[in-house]
């Protein structure tokens, strides 16, 4: 198990809850005084491994998110109603579903990944539970494993296409991002990054962060004892022009080192950004400004834990609608949690 990286480690062990009080959360511009997190929900079907991802607030005001699982078992998509507070499940295919967002059409929109899963960007009507693909080929071949999503204001749909699961063969050289646009096309957006995973855009539209995610492998495989050489384990932002493509070199906010990096986030409306930081050092929500300054810290898992049995590793973001605007809703292991914190979210949709 030594040769396996963090992120191997939430495919592999199942949520066993917080043992211990987790550490206070820091950062008193956006945690209030004495917030906690709130666990809503731990997976209790009969499916393997995995974890849960891709939080997005709905229309409804419910919060929508991947259960996915590893091989033959059928991934889900969950909703969660803060009103009621019970879970239940909304789609029972999900096609390996990891990263949802919802548009101003108020469609679900839905990154499904490899492992055999779609490999598509798909949308899911709500009302019919109607699944539409939209994109599953750049220039004739097929995706990668796309894995986290944005959309603009336009509609138009961002997301990372990486590889960390399945045995499907490759067709694509770039692990790169792409855009589709409500016409069907799809557009590389940039292939400077070795692993693309979680994926956001600054308020204003300008900026589009991304992580750079690079496990060493294309498949997580636990039986595997040879040593993984891990690549970058950075955030990165990349300036837009007025169409919405890459106009400039690109920043770094921030560089992990040697602890596993970030996998989803999102953004307030005052242009934070929300980063899950897998690192076993400290597990947690990472909160920089567009600079890259730490402006707080969430912890969701013990600090300095081992490898071999760590928990508490997040893997998206995602903040409420309405009344539940200045909530931040986390999936942590296959678990869903939330706290409640000072500034409201961010959605492109949302009025």
């Amino acid at each position: 198990m030594r040769s396996v990286s963090t992120f191997l480690l939430a495919w592999l062990i199942p949520a066993c809850g917080w043992a211990q009080e987790l550490p206070t959360p820091a950062g008193n511009t956006i945690v209030p005084p004495g917030a906690k997190l709130e666990k809503l929900f731990t997976r209790s079907a009969p499916i393997r491994g995995g974890l849960t991802e891709g939080p997005a607030a709905g229309p409804d005001g419910a919060i929508y998110f991947s259960d996915i699982p590893v091989g033959d078992d059928r991934g889900m998509i969950m909703r969660f109603d803060p009103q009621t507070k019970k879970t239940e499940v909304f789609i029972d295919n999900s096609f390996k579903s990891n990263g949802l967002k919802f548009g101003a059409d108020g469609m679900l929109y839905a990154c499904e990944g490899s492992d055999q899963g779609g490999r598509a960007v798909v949308r899911w009507n709500p009302q019919t539970r109607q699944r539409t693909v939209l994109a599953d080929k750049y220039m004739g071949k097929r995706f990668n494993a796309p894995n986290d999503l944005v959309l603009d204001r336009a509609g138009r749909i961002y997301f990372s296409d990486p590889r960390y699961l399945g045995t499907e063969p490759r067709e694509l050289e770039h692990r790169a991002v792409y855009r589709v646009d409500p016409d069907g096309r799809v557009t590389e957006i940039t292939h400077e990054v070795e692993k693309p995973n979680g994926i956001a855009l600054s308020p204003d539209q300008r900026t589009m962060y991304l992580a750079d995610h690079n496990n060493g492998v294309d498949r997580i495989d636990p039986d595997n004892k040879t040593p993984v050489k891990k690549g970058a384990m950075k955030i990165y932002a990349f300036p837009l022009g007025p169409d919405g493509l890459v106009n400039g070199p690109r920043r770094t906010l921030v560089d992990f080192g040697d602890q596993a990096g970030c996998d989803g986030m999102t953004v307030d409306s005052k242009g934070n950004i929300y980063l899950t930081a897998r690192g076993v050092k400290r597990p947690g929500v990472l909160v920089i400004d567009p600079t890259g300054k730490e402006v707080a810290f969430i912890p969701t898992g013990q600090p300095n834990q081992s490898e071999e049995s760590a928990t508490g590793l997040p893997s998206n973001v995602t903040f409420g609608i309405g009344d539940q605007k200045q909530v931040l809703y986390i999936t942590v292991d296959t678990s869903l949690s939330r706290i409640g914190l000072l500034v409201p979210g961010f959605h492109s949709w949302a009025k």
